[in-house]
């Protein structure tokens, strides 16, 4: 096999039609491990369960972690993916419930499949120890099953959502836990970013607020892939001191890593042959010669496109298109679970996914990981491209670009893909759309005192807002819960609201061929209007499924009545949006603009959609969806040109629109280099400076015939946070902004392209031929 794997990749680099688009490799040599032997203080037990599993020695990132943990400090080890994180808090753990019995040991992983993986590995472990009690508690745990493991577990495997929910509301039936709690572990801390970081965080909060009640004081062991601030991070969501653990002793394999630009197919306007079909074409050369490989797109709809077009060129060459997979978030777990254990087997042999397999499940030995698309962050990239290659033989990883600035500028500057050290994970648990939702929780788990902060914030404030909302009773100094609802209930860790939809099968026929209500998948509500619309096509494991109908009102079950169709086409969603600032909190001159940061109304709204032909990628067709606006509160940067400045450039409105668009796509695609996140967690928008009015419609054509009817002509470019209420990337943007502007005018006279292209200001039949030009000269002016 390894012979096979390195014969590919020489063909790869030499020939003629790939040759050329690599623009370079990295080859990372073979490292051997750094070894320690069992620590003196380690129950000889527990080191007989381990001579049995074949461990006789550590990784010395695994005994320097027993270490720490057996001073009381809590710890966070951070080492690359399939390094042994594992062992680092199990060790302790077990060591710890074989001296005290008694003990009891919380494990928060971020999703539930994670969380069975892990059970599978504690018991192989545990298999010869005495008294170990394990269990999982979650979602899919009976209701019978619960009460068992409330009585009788002494390591309760579950995920943020259920203590959240399940767990810390109920305390009272879980007394034995808190009152014994000696440990708290946290595995795939990096993934605890954001707004679910920021939630998780507060949840943290809570947790060790009953602990404090119940008089116990657990100590929290993490594991993280690698980030740039995992100390700093580990001690913002537990807000405990923390040790960090991070040199790795763990082996590793030879390895090449392929940056890969799609050829140009089109010199004049810029473009280049798609990335979907390029990675298609690159994982298809190792899974014909059944080399098993992952590869990862960037959202759920590219997962599909790319498994339609691997499944057929597999079907085409080997008969068998079932030995590739695909794996996303809405499918259903028992779906997922086959494919895992599909890959564990080895009888499935390429699986295609989105992010949902960076964290990490047990999925087996991979030797090739393709990356259709940059995906958002360096650490991300690391780690999707760990996936493949373990601890010795030869692997190798390619990152596809698309033709975004973002993935231009990755593919073209290797030396700041590789010397770049991986993002900042970001969290703000202080954010008040969050906190003010887990005060509420925390008041309904126990009364709040006088004096009593939340992790360190003072929420009198707050909880006097509540007072008056009639949601809490303040009697003798505490404030106590006083409303009828279950506030957990109501609040999603993960999304601004809990809803999710059903996508429901209504030509599923059972084995008499009668009608049968088949649950096919779920749907998340930020998405839902952009998926599942009417007339969508919904594709699952690349079968395509027609929208019938979608349910989305107050008072109706949130479900989508799909059909099986056949269909050569997929539907990508077309949505208006509208920008309007609601607050100003800061401002900043320059000659040529004003640059202002506040908070701001983000309306979107889907209005129809384009057909995609399979394949080609070209568009076939569209049709119009009527489906209500959705409105979001955040904080944004935003950037208004003087008069003069625009008069100087063009006397032409329509001009300086396109323009203006042209370099809101720039800042928005260049701006994650800055602000080390994903391009997702931004949004851009060309608007002008009116303030929220109620009830405003947002389509791009209102905003252009806005602003070219104006009196006063104002243009304005936002750059907001994508998650509501903020989370802190506003202010750093409002800080950058003269570095963004520099690079985007220097992203943009590095393009060859005459008119513009996706890989500068966008392509040119959306922006307009004078859309470049005016670009250039507007930049020229901003930075001046």
């Amino acid at each position: 096999m390894a012979a096979i794997l390195r014969d590919i990749l020489d063909d790869l680099l030499t020939s003629p039609s790939t040759g050329p688009c690599v623009t370079c490799t990295r080859h990372f040599t073979p490292r051997p491990p750094v070894l320690h032997s069992f620590p003196a203080s380690l129950d000889p037990r527990l080191a007989e369960a381990l001579r049995a599993r074949g461990i006789e020695q550590l990784y010395s990132h695994q005994a320097q972690a027993f270490e720490t943990v057996a001073t009381g400090t809590s710890v966070v080890v951070v080492t690359p993916t399939a390094s042994g994180k594992t062992l680092c808090y199990n060790l302790p753990v077990l060591q710890a419930l074989l001296e005290q019995p008694g003990a009891r040991v919380l494990y928060l992983f971020p999703t539930k499949a994670l969380a069975q993986d892990q059970l599978a590995e504690l018991e192989q472990l545990a298999r010869q120890l005495p008294e170990l009690r394990m269990f999982t508690y979650d979602g899919d745990t009976p209701q019978d099953a619960r009460r068992a493991v409330r009585a009788r577990a002494n390591l309760v495997l579950t995920n943020p959502d259920m203590l959240h929910s399940g767990i810390l509301p109920h305390h009272t039936k879980w007394a034995a836990l808190f009152q014994n709690l000696r440990y708290v572990v946290i595995d795939e801390l990096h993934a605890y970013r954001g707004v679910f970081g920021s939630h998780v965080a507060d949840v943290l909060r809570r947790l060790r607020r009953l602990c404090r009640h119940y008089g116990s004081s657990p100590r929290f062991i993490m594991a993280s892939a690698t980030i740039a601030n995992p100390r700093e991070l580990a001690e913002r969501i537990t807000g405990e001191p923390v040790e960090e653990v991070a040199e790795s002793g763990a082996p590793t394999g030879d390895k090449l890593f392929v940056c890969y630009n799609p050829p140009v197919v089109n010199p004049e306007l810029g473009i280049r042959a798609p990335y979907l079909g390029e990675a298609a074409k690159l994982a298809l050369r190792f899974l014909r010669e059944r080399i098993p490989t992952i590869v990862f797109a960037q959202s759920r709809l590219a997962t599909e496109v790319l498994l339609t077009s691997i499944k057929t060129g597999v079907a085409d060459r080997t008969g068998d298109a079932g030995m590739v997979r695909g794996y996303r978030g809405g499918y259903l777990p028992t779906r997922r679970r086959a494919v895992e254990q599909g890959l564990r087997a080895g009888e499935v042999l390429g699986v295609v996914s989105t992010n949902a397999l960076e964290l990490g499940v047990d999925i087996g030995h991979l030797d090739v990981a393709v990356l259709a698309g940059y995906p958002g962050t360096i650490a991300s990239l690391w780690q999707q491209s760990g996936r493949a290659g373990r601890r010795s033989g030869p692997s190798a990883a390619f990152f596809v670009a698309t033709s975004a600035p973002l993935d231009q500028f990755m593919v073209t500057h290797p030396d700041y893909l590789f010397g770049t050290a991986p993002e900042h994970a970001r969290i703000n648990p202080d954010n008040p759309f969050i906190l003010v939702n887990h005060l509420k929780c925390a008041a309904f788990e126990l009364p709040f005192g006088a004096e009593e902060t939340f992790g360190e914030v003072d929420v009198r404030a707050h909880l006097a807002a509540l007072e008056d909302e009639a949601l809490l009773h303040r009697a003798g100094g505490r404030w106590h819960w006083a409303s009828e609802t279950y506030p957990a209930d109501h609040i999603s860790l993960r999304t601004v609201t809990t809803d999710n939809f059903l996508v429901i099968d209504t030509t599923s026929r059972d084995e008499k061929q009668t009608k049968r209500r088949n649950i096919i998948a779920e749907v998340d509500w930020g998405s839902a209007f952009a998926t599942i619309h009417p007339k969508a096509i919904y594709l699952v494991e690349s079968v395509p499924f027609e929208v019938q109908e979608l349910h989305f009102r107050e008072d109706e079950e949130k479900v989508a009545y799909v059909k099986r169709v056949n269909v050569d086409y997929f539907t990508d969603a077309v949505s208006a949006k509208g920008v309007w600032i609601l607050r100003r909190l800061a401002d900043r001159g320059h000659p040529a603009y004003v640059a202002e940061q506040g908070e701001v109304l983000v309306a979107e709204k889907v209005v129809g959609f384009k057909k995609i032909k399979m394949g080609t990628l070209e568009n076939v067709g569209s049709g119009e969806v009527e489906l209500p606006q959705q409105e979001m509160q955040t904080t944004s940067a935003w950037l208004t040109p003087t008069e003069e400045t625009l008069a100087a450039i063009s006397r032409s409105r329509d001009e300086l629109i396109d323009g203006l668009r042209a370099v809101s796509y720039l800042l928005h695609h260049l701006a994650p280099i800055f602000l080390l996140c994903d391009v997702r967690d931004v949004g851009s928008w060309l608007g002008d400076t009116t303030p929220a009015e109620t009830g405003a419609v947002a389509t791009r054509e209102s905003t252009r015939r806005r602003l070219l009817d104006a009196e006063r002509f104002n243009p304005t470019i936002y750059l907001y946070d994508s998650h509501a209420g903020g989370i802190g990337l506003a202010e750093r943007l409002f800080e950058i902004l003269p570095q963004l502007l520099a690079r985007g005018l220097e992203t943009l006279e590095a393009c060859p392209c005459r008119a513009g292209c996706p890989s500068c200001v966008g392509p040119v039949n959306e922006v307009g031929r004078r859309a470049k030009p005016i670009a250039r000269a507007l930049l020229r002016a901003l930075t001046a």
